[in-house]
């Protein structure tokens, strides 16, 4: 059974992370992926430190955005190498791009006019605010949209300074949900024959995540506040220090709760008027903390594990990413995989998420060099001589 997207092509002009991070989740589902870069600087994060392998000292960071592409040098300023790009056009199902709005206006390759050429194509495009009002022009990443979308305002623990998620959560958020946008417009191109215009902004996207918090915000008008590991509605669901870690639980339902008691050896919190309720947890939320904090320390956190696995109480170990990427799930889970790379030798990357029927073995190919493919694109799909890609490289419009 062949890969969901095999058959679908995507031009890819995006770099550094949310961008990247998209396509290589089309790639990864089959997609073939043409990444566009620059004559011999290419996407700015095959210099990103610190991290850096194998003879053509390829970055970490670009290595983990760019598999299952292919990489085709070439100078969108020019006239030729625009050219070039419209050809492409012609045989693609989707053009994406993360440049600044007005960019793709100004090379002249902005949805309008690539519709001209290709009634089918999906622009999309991922950009900090988006491809319109008054933020439009701003420079945006990953740390600002977080900050202005007001998650950063309440990431964190009580009384101590904003902090930004581990994880750029800007970044890959906005990247999912452009993926989701591209296969809704495939979906809808595979009905109508039109493409679609898809247009991301992170900043749309942070405000979206917010989900209950903006909800109680509208309904009760209290602005969030940071509350650390715990949950603004439920109780007990936060992380307990251990005699030796911490581990996490999440038992505000009725049943878990009274297999956290009978396991923690307070069965008669379970009956107690202040905490026989999940509001009443939650109004005395502070006392009851008190009492498990204290029981808590009596175990470690993988005696008390064991212990939860068999009672059926939700839990986990706060694991250092080490121990997450040994965990056996997520071996099991085929999260950890190995790609094979004539310029970096074997090195380890993190799976593909999305599982389906038909798609036991994925396929992961290594990153590209800069220019990698460019012959090959030209020639295989639209048919250029050797003289005349050879022609285009003394010019360096490829």
């Amino acid at each position: 059974m062949s890969l969901p997207l095999e058959g679908i092509r995507v031009i890819d002009l995006t770099h550094v992370m949310a961008g990247p991070y998209c396509t290589q989740i089309l790639g990864d589902l089959g997609a073939e992926v043409i990444k566009i870069e620059r004559p011999e600087i290419g996407d700015q994060t095959r210099r990103m430190p610190p991290h850096f392998v194998g003879e053509k000292k390829l970055s970490a960071y670009f290595l983990s955005l760019n598999r299952n592409k292919k990489s085709l040098t070439l100078d969108l300023k020019s006239p030729e190498g625009k050219e070039i790009f419209f050809e492409l056009v012609k045989t693609a199902d989707v053009v994406t791009n993360n440049f600044v709005p007005g960019t793709m206006e100004k090379l002249g390759l902005d949805y309008e006019t690539l519709k001209g050429i290709n009634r089918g194509i999906v622009w999309a495009s991922i950009t900090g605010y988006g491809q319109d009002g008054p933020y439009r022009n701003r420079p945006a990443y990953d740390i600002i949209t977080q900050a202005i979308g007001g998650v950063m305002s309440y990431t964190g623990e009580p009384g101590r300074p904003p902090v930004r998620c581990g994880i750029p959560f800007g970044d890959l958020g906005a990247a999912i949900q452009a993926v989701s946008g591209i296969l809704a417009a495939l979906v809808s191109k595979a009905k109508t024959g039109e493409g679609r215009k898809v247009d991301i902004s992170m900043l749309d996207v942070m405000i979206a995540l917010h989900t209950y918090r903006a909800k109680y915000y509208f309904v009760a008008g209290v602005v969030p506040q940071p509350v650390g590991t715990a949950h603004v509605s439920s109780v007990p669901l936060r992380a307990y220090r251990t005699k030796d870690s911490y581990i996490v639980i999440e038992a505000f339902m009725e049943h878990f709760w009274k297999n956290l008691c009978q396991v923690l050896d307070v069965d008669q919190l379970c009956d107690d008027p202040r905490f026989n309720s999940r509001q009443n947890r939650l109004t005395n939320r502070e006392e009851l903390d008190r009492l498990l904090e204290a029981a808590f320390l009596k175990k470690t956190t993988d005696e008390w594990q064991a212990l939860f696995d068999i009672t059926e109480v939700p839990s986990g170990p706060i694991n250092t990413l080490d121990k997450a990427l040994s965990d056996p799930q997520v071996a099991h889970r085929n999260m950890v995989i190995e790609i094979d790379s004539p310029h970096t030798g074997k090195l380890k990357d993190v799976g593909n998420p999305i599982k389906m029927s038909g798609v036991e073995n994925p396929v992961y190919n290594p990153p590209p060099l800069l220019g990698e493919h460019s012959e090959r694109v030209l020639s295989e799909l639209l048919g250029y001589s050797k003289e005349k890609i050879a022609a285009l490289k003394e010019k360096k419009i490829i």
